[in-house]
């Protein structure tokens, strides 16, 4: 099909609204619309008609369904009579024109299926064809070319489990790419273009590549090629697995593929994979087929080989079973060696040979047995250069033919002694991975030559010489192995003893220290008021008590002195003591008699009331203390005028001990001061469920910490106009059992009230820092610090350390803070950044422009870097766009004059960009350049 076919897309109904419009006065409007299964939803019209006092306008169902519409309008009043004859007899032209053209449509469709069936015949004969990979894939084109516009047309094949792809066939116009049918190319998870899409998905994708990529979220990428105006891609599947998938492309029209084709090419998809299936599977059977007979062909060999070689084995064990009896049977050496000269001579030639030893100095070479036909007598003699020597000195084996002596010895290698001969072997003797002495057989005649196998036999006897010649030595070494385990297993048992009597000591020590717990008070020092130990005791009995006696009502009052660290603050602690004293006096004269009155710790009290008829006492027995509360009281000279918070916890059955009930009442009382201090609130439902979850969190959250479940994920910051990187955010993940992947938004509020996010960025720290040493991350990266951190003295000096300790660069490391960590405590996060910033660790503000204090703070403190906040950068193309052109380019114009660096954070499109260049912000970060990803294998 070529650019120039269009495709019929109305056939009778192209042009219905001329028609129509003809039967009309000149100048008279037309639009007909109709919507039906088989010709989908379409429209005509001539000129714009709209809906007045002059219009002529019908709806109604016609033939097989279609729903259909004629609207008519004129600028002047009709003529008479139009208005009754013309809707009519416009009515029976449409009706008749709707049939025509799905006559035409189902002669279409026919003709459609018959060229399909004979696509897929043809593709089936192909299967079944000794043609070419190539050849039959060219014919495959042709047919489906046939069938739809095809002429850029490719097909690639997928395996899911290997993680590659082969392009067995690729045809385009513009994409000079080649392929190779045979190249596996790896992919991974990073990779993501239509294709990669089309075969992870398994689904069929249709529409102009552009919006495609838009809609999937897939980046440009030149590699990929150029963008096509349509796109029609359809997987080949096999047994729910992707297998591959074919697709076409136009890069001049769209709408060129219609759902008809997608179905077409799907159909065919998977008749091309069967046609490769079988091709395939014919082709591993031909070649099973060769390489079985290539295999018996081998088995026979190697069946003959191994007759012989099992035959030599056997002569081998025999030979070599008489040589380790010999080692216990030999009256003397001399006559060992002469046995082991006539078990060698019955697996070898070893007419002439001798065994070689050095000295105990190492000075002499001397010959305790030897039998040569040449040299009958081998006398010691000093080290010289000889083939004996050579062995020695490299201690490897040596197979030497005569021409092989020549040439070493005019190489200036060695010098012989001796008779030359022919043929020359020696291997080396050893002892404790030292070479001692040499084995050596020769021959003097050309008929008779050494092979590599001789060199192996002789190799194995001589290790079993050595092994008899250091039976002696083993004995000696098995002697002190046994003095020095005993001697370790003396040192062991004195250390156990040392420990048995540490742990002792300690156990002693935990017993006093159990006794003195036991004998301590169970009241307040400060108060006289029992402690929290005695008031969890009380509690424990009466939840045991309401266990067995379901009417049973109580209820546990947890009360906090508002604005107390005031107190201590600004008139001392020792009048904050005194007014605690006086508050607990306060509120035991408010409750019964039987009420328990405890002071938990600081300016925290607790009343267990029991015996109550319902919630509305324990409501009325807090109002009661809060009204003693706020009676004036005079402290060490100062009137002062004290209130509480109360949180009331009423007994359930969900309780399982005290600690339960207190922890739901302090929730309670942390209600009642957001809602304004100075009341009491009731534990209710929605408080229980809210802290579960709180709870629960903080829970997953330690066990994350202990699992090291938080991970980084990398942003980079680039330079905008190349988009080069300049270094990159280190953003905190963390990867939920049961959520997945959690952001910072997500569990951030929980981290910083239970204080565990110090634990979590320092494990974000390290990883970091351990990412920076195995990966080669361009520029620097900027990690996120709370202000928590900046109230540790140690903060500054601990990450230094850290740098120091893996050898990383602390200019490649950039703290990115908030306004917020400025104002929290301004001298020791000064102090921190100042230390940081003498080491080459730089500083980043981050969502500058959003606070209210940090430009006063500019010229104070050490920034290096500003980051305009999204909110600013998103504006660029909202409603607010001139506020927020107006702010940036304050913030360009104002780190520019302090020479402060500017990154935009949250580009996404290509227009915030190029207004941010205008505007003369050089760096940016956001999805436009990428997305936060995690480092491969990380």
């Amino acid at each position: 099909m070529s650019d120039s076919t269009p495709r019929r897309r109305r056939g009778a109904l192209a042009g219905i609204a001329e028609r129509l419009a003809n039967t009309l006065p000149a100048g008279a409007e037309v639009r007909v619309t109709w919507r039906q299964p088989d010709l989908g939803e379409g429209r005509d019209a001539v000129g714009n008609p709209v809906a007045g006092p002059h219009c002529l306008r019908q709806q109604w169902e016609g033939p097989e369904g279609a729903m259909l519409e004629i609207l008519a309008s004129h600028a002047e009043p009709w003529p008479e009579g139009i208005e009754a004859y013309w809707p009519v007899s416009a009515r029976q032209l449409l009706e008749q024109t709707v049939r025509e053209e799905l006559s035409l449509a189902r002669i279409d469709s026919l003709q459609r299926s018959e060229q399909l069936r004979q696509a897929l015949y043809e593709i089936a004969d192909l299967a079944s064809s000794n043609l070419d990979l190539p050849v039959m894939l060219r014919r495959v084109h042709s047919i489906v070319g046939e069938l739809m516009y095809a002429e850029n047309f490719y097909i690639v094949l997928y395996d899911d489990l290997r993680r590659t792809m082969r392009f067995l066939y690729f045809v385009d116009q513009l994409d000079p790419w080649v392929n190779d049918p045979d190249e596996e190319i790896p992919v991974t998870d990073q990779e993501d273009t239509l294709t990669m899409h089309l075969l992870r998905s398994g689904q069929t994708m249709r529409g102009p590549s552009a919006e495609l990529r838009a809609r999937f979220n897939i980046p440009f990428n030149e590699k990929s090629g150029p963008d096509s105006a349509d796109w029609l891609g359809v997987p080949m599947s096999r047994d729910e697995r992707v297998a591959g998938a074919l697709v076409v492309q136009h890069y001049r029209l769209a709408d060129v593929y219609s759902d008809e084709d997608r179905v077409l090419l799907a159909y065919v998809a998977q008749h091309v994979l069967t046609a490769l299936e079988r091709r395939e599977a014919r082709k591993r059977l031909e070649a099973r087929v060769a390489e079985r007979t290539a295999e018996l062909r081998r088995a026979n060999e190697e069946l003959q080989a191994e007759v012989f070689e099992r035959k030599r084995m056997q002569d081998i064990q025999r030979a070599l079973f008489r040589i380790a009896e010999l080692s216990m049977t030999s009256d003397s050496l001399g006559a060992f060696y002469a046995q082991i000269h006539d078990i060698v001579s019955e697996l070898l030639y070893a007419r002439n040979f001798y065994i070689a030893m050095l000295s105990d100095d190492g000075s002499m070479l001397e010959f305790p047995y030897s039998v040569d036909e040449r040299d009958p007598e081998r006398k010691p003699r000093r080290l010289a250069s000889g083939l004996t020597e050579y062995v020695l000195q490299t201690g490897k084996a040596l197979l030497v033919d005569r021409d092989g002596i020549v040439a070493m010895e005019a190489e200036g290698k060695m010098r012989s002694h001796g008779a030359l001969s022919h043929c020359w072997l020696g291997v080396p003797l050893t002892r404790e991975d030292r070479v001692v002495g040499v084995i050596a057989v020769q021959s003097y005649s050309p008929d008779v030559m050494f092979t590599g196998r001789d060199q192996d036999l002789l190799t194995f006897v001589a290790f079993h010489i050595s092994s008899s010649l250091a039976r002696k030595q083993a004995q000696d070494r098995l002697v002190q192995a046994h003095a020095s385990l005993e001697q370790r297993v003396s040192e062991r048992t004195r250390e156990l003893a040392e420990a048995n009597a540490e742990l002792v000591e300690q156990i002693g020590e935990r017993v006093r220290a159990e006794r003195r717990l036991i004998h301590q008070t169970l009241h307040d020092a400060l108060t006289g008021l029992p402690n929290r130990m005695q008031l969890l005791e009380r509690l424990g009995r009466a939840i045991t008590h309401a266990q067995k006696h379901p009417d049973t009502c109580f209820a546990v009052l947890f009360m906090d002195l508002d604005r107390f660290k005031l107190v201590n603050d600004s008139v001392g602690h020792a009048v904050g003591d005194e007014l605690l004293v006086e508050a607990g006096r306060r509120i035991v004269g408010s409750v019964r008699g039987k009420d328990v009155v405890a002071r938990l710790g600081g300016d925290e009290f607790a009343i267990l009331a029991e015996g109550l008829d319902g919630p509305g006492m324990a409501e009325e027995l807090g109002r009661r203390v809060l009204s003693a509360l706020n009676a004036p009281v005079w402290v060490a000279g100062r009137e002062l005028f004290p209130s509480a918070s109360i949180g009331i916890a009423l007994w359930h059955p969900r309780y399982r001990n005290g600690e339960e009930m207190l922890r739901d009442a302090d929730a309670a009382m942390y209600r009642a001061k957001s809602d304004g201090r100075d009341r009491c609130t009731m534990f209710d439902e929605q408080m229980r469920l809210a802290a579960t979850r709180s709870l629960d969190m903080e829970t997953d959250m330690r066990r994350a910490i202990q699992s090291e479940s938080f991970m980084p994920y990398y942003q980079p910051i680039v330079r905008m106009d190349t988009g080069e990187p300049i270094g990159h955010e280190a953003l905190l993940r963390w990867n939920h059992d049961q959520s997945g992947l959690m952001v910072p938004g997500e569990f951030l509020d929980v981290g910083e009230d239970t204080g565990l996010i110090e634990q979590i960025d320092w494990l974000l720290y390290v990883r970091v820092i351990e990412d920076m040493v195995r990966h080669p991350l361009p520029g620097y990266v900027a990690i996120n610090v709370s202000p928590r951190h900046f109230r540790v003295p140690d903060f500054a000096p601990r990450l230094l350390a850290l740098l120091e300790g893996v050898g990383v660069a602390p200019s490649r490391v950039r703290v990115e803070i908030t306004e917020v960590a400025l104002l929290d405590d301004a001298p020791r996060t000064l102090e921190s950044l100042a230390l940081l910033r003498r080491h080459g660790v730089l500083a980043q503000l981050d969502d500058f422009g959003t606070g209210f204090s940090a430009l006063s703070y500019l010229h104070r403190f050490p920034i290096a870097s500003l980051k305009i906040d999204r909110s600013f950068v998103s504006g660029l193309e909202g409603e607010s766009r001139a506020e927020s052109v107006a702010v940036i380019r304050a913030i360009v114009a104002l780190a520019n004059s302090l020479g402060i660096e500017l990154i935009a954070e949250g580009v996404e499109t290509r227009q915030q960009r190029d207004r941010l260049i205008e505007l003369g912000c050089t760096y940016a970060q956001g999805f436009l350049f990428s997305p936060p990803v995690p480092l491969p294998g990380g």
